[in-house]
């Protein structure tokens, strides 16, 4: 099978570090390019030579460009976006300036990933189940009658879980939410540089560290001006910065912020939507290739179009071992998942397989000769 978009892939490989291995773990945290992992370098020189405040003041009309091409991304203006730390940060300042009543219902996927239970939990907000099918995907249709017969305080969905690729249909439910008036709240760590994202949800996050293929240790909170408007900051933001500024860290790693900004332009130039077509091939792919293999079964659809591949293991079969050996004797990078992550949906351990565009069939087939 040939995949689409070869000169990409080369493109990709081309201006990152060669890996040491091979890399099949991006769900966890892509390669970075030469020019991002320099440009936070040359920004934690300026820290040193400046003084941290003076290099932040000089990096402002980058990071100001940054806010408004990551918010392109979602559909939303540079005023709608907060930088901070990661994913779960976003939600955590979400839900700290939100302020609902104790007792909220919170719609979400049974198969929600454990630490945002956790958060909405601590919010004293409660979540409750979204209809789903087989395979944990919403079931729009059901979506849309409870929406209309008992609407909770907002929708929190996760738009690709990191324990199995399925796409969520999140368009067709920011529809329903819309109709509804009921706010969607859309967490987009795996699909953001991965999937499309402008679906109309009320509010984003993501990270910077997945598929945009930034830093660690950067994350974004994208908020839309009608839920904007019911968050309260601790302070307000200066009078000379958009309002939502006051959810931004200011004790931030700012070198990072600006290793991401570089790599989201990095991300626009090779053209999203041709990333999105060959992510989907490779998940199609591996799918096929690793489906049965001495007897590991793929969970996912063979045609989700996503890059990640989640694989249950045969009877007896150690998942941590397993992923251990394929890194120690094979230099191929994967994730070990377990129950924990997201306890309502899984039943055991899984090995996670998430490729990003510069994958060869051959880092595929080394993996299967491997498994």
């Amino acid at each position: 099978m040939t995949l689409p978009y070869e000169e990409l892939g080369a493109h990709w490989r081309s201006v990152r570090p060669r890996p040491a291995g091979r890399h099949l773990d991006s769900a966890a945290a892509s390669r970075q390019t030469h020019r991002a992992l320099e440009a936070a370098a040359h920004h934690a020189r300026h820290e040193a030579e400046l003084g941290g405040y003076v290099a932040e003041a000089t990096a402002e009309n980058l990071l100001q460009q940054g806010r408004s091409v990551l918010g392109g991304l979602v559909g939303m203006a540079a005023a709608d976006v907060v930088f901070v730390e990661s994913a779960q940060a976003a939600l955590r300042t979400l839900l700290s300036g939100w302020q609902l009543p104790a007792g909220s219902r919170v719609a979400c996927l049974p198969g929600e990933y454990a630490p945002n239970i956790a958060l909405l939990g601590a919010a004293g907000l409660r979540p409750e189940p979204l209809p789903v099918d087989g395979i944990g995907r919403a079931d729009v249709d059901a979506v849309g009658r409870l929406l209309a017969g008992s609407p909770p305080r907002f929708v929190h969905l996760t738009h690709i879980a990191s324990h199995r690729g399925v796409l969520q249909p999140a368009r067709e439910i920011a529809e329903l939410c819309r109709d509804a008036g009921v706010p969607l709240v859309l967490d987009a760590a795996q699909s953001l540089g991965h999937a499309d994202v402008d679906l109309g949800a009320d509010v984003v996050y993501g990270t910077s560290r997945k598929w945009l293929a930034g830093p660690r240790g950067v994350g974004m909170l994208f908020v839309r001006p009608r839920v904007a408007a019911e968050l309260v900051p601790l302070l307000p933001a200066p009078a000379d910065v958009p309002p939502l500024r006051a959810f931004e860290s200011g004790e931030a790693h700012v070198a990072g912020r600006v290793g991401l900004v570089v790599a989201t332009g990095e991300h626009l130039a090779v053209g999203p939507e041709a990333v999105r077509e060959r992510l989907a091939a490779l998940g199609r792919r591996t799918r096929e290739l690793l489906d049965g293999v001495r007897g590991w079964r793929v969970v996912e659809p063979v045609d989700e179009p996503t890059a990640t591949t989640t694989l249950r293991p045969p009877d007896g079969v150690d998942v941590v071992e397993t992923r251990t050996r394929l890194l120690t004797e094979h230099g191929i990078v994967l994730s070990a998942i377990g129950p924990e992550r997201a306890p309502g949906e899984m039943t055991g351990p899984v090995l996670r397989v998430s490729p990003h565009v510069d994958t060869a069939p051959e880092d595929l087939e080394a993996l299967a000769a491997a498994l």
